[in-house]
């Protein structure tokens, strides 16, 4: 798939591929990954134009430490990348942030896909409080500091090494090791990324976001609450409680998986959306 940009109106890039034709299908990757997250479900290509960004701090994407990173400023350049790339009402998949960042602009209205399908996020719950993850937002803190940032740049591949893909694999894929791999490969020495990291960990709200409570009543597209059965990090108690006060939602969930659902079962995840988004 050959690499295509897509430019904010303040100049932050998203970089996309995109296969297939047909509806418009939008997939959004998780936190610290890229588009290729989404690519062990290339059948999709049969059925959808299927859409693959970048988010911004990911990939290919934009990481100049201009930009604010904050909640607001990610759902805006998703939304106006959506707009622009997808067009009106696109079928929206998510992932994690990219679940969570697709979540907030149908709350506030902004976008309005024609279905919503969410997969292995927090929903209203506080980010999962694992030792690892407290560890790794204090130290992407420091990245505002002169010196720190470029360290900490290539400190990062040497904790993010390949075999984390496979830990986050329920099945133990062995491909998911090029997934963290090709995360990586160009964060050592971007000292860029350093500091626009650091923006992000200190505007993000890691706190539980109970105000969505009050709003799953009022989204009125389908929406999909996709779940892996062994992922730790989204437990299916709030894709539970979510799906007793959306209007309009089924929730479905497969067996043998984990975080790297479309890695541990492709033609589960496929199937899933094909049959919810037609």
């Amino acid at each position: 798939m050959r690499l295509r940009l897509h430019h904010h109106h303040d100049g932050a890039r998203v970089a996309y591929r995109e296969a297939g034709t047909g509806p418009p299908l939008v997939l959004l990757h998780s936190l610290g990954l890229s588009h290729r997250e989404w690519e062990p479900v290339d059948t999709l290509a049969e059925r959808f134009r299927v859409i693959l960004p970048d988010l911004p701090l990911h990939g290919d994407s934009e990481d100049r430490p201009r930009h604010p990173y904050s909640p607001e400023w990610l759902t805006e350049v998703l939304v106006g990348f959506c707009a622009e790339v997808a067009g009106p009402r696109p079928y929206v998949a998510g992932h994690d942030l990219g679940a969570e960042l697709a979540l907030r602009a149908v709350v506030d209205g902004s976008l309005r896909p024609a279905s919503l399908v969410i997969s292995g996020t927090r929903l209203h719950r506080p980010v999962p409080g694992s030792a690892g993850r407290v560890a790794w937002r204090a130290v992407a803190s420091l990245g505002r500091i002169p010196g720190l940032d470029r360290l900490l740049s290539h400190g990062a591949g040497a904790v993010f090494r390949p075999a984390l893909g496979e830990r986050l694999s329920a099945q133990r894929n062995p491909a998911a090791r090029d997934l963290i791999r090709h995360a990586f490969a160009d964060v050592g020495g971007n000292a860029n990324r350093a500091q626009a990291w650091s923006k992000f960990v200190r505007n993000w709200p890691f706190e539980p976001q109970r105000d969505l409570l009050d709003h799953y009543p009022g989204i009125d597209v389908p929406v999909l609450l996709l779940w892996a059965q062994d992922d730790p990090s989204s437990p299916l108690a709030a894709a539970q409680q979510a799906l007793d006060l959306l209007p309009n939602a089924q929730l479905r969930f497969l067996s043998g998986t984990g975080f790297l659902i479309a890695y541990d079962d492709p033609v589960g995840v496929a199937r899933e959306l094909i049959a919810f988004c037609g």
